[in-house]
């Protein structure tokens, strides 16, 4: 592979099938796995983005930025244990 996995060595592109052939079983294990997890990780940006964090300027003082992610994020972990424990 190229491109992105030299760059980032973390990244993970899933398995594109090629022509006239279909994908392995393990193959296609890895992509169900990657939808998996970037569907979690969407979900939490979505979130972020309801608090308007990340889905405008950020207008306030820079120093408290930080501060804010952490708070509406600890918030978002709050509300995930509540709906799992229910």
């Amino acid at each position: 592979m190229s491109g992105h996995c030299e760059t980032y060595a973390n990244s993970w592109i899933p398995h594109k099938k090629p022509k006239n052939a279909s994908l392995s079983k393990d193959q296609k294990r890895q992509n169900k796995q990657q939808a998996r997890l970037r569907v979690r990780v969407e979900n939490v940006i979505r979130h972020l983005k309801i608090f308007r964090i990340l889905s405008s300027r950020y207008r306030n003082i820079r120093k408290r930025f930080n501060l804010r992610v952490n708070l509406i994020s600890g918030l978002y972990n709050y509300e995930l244990r509540l709906a799992t424990s229910s």
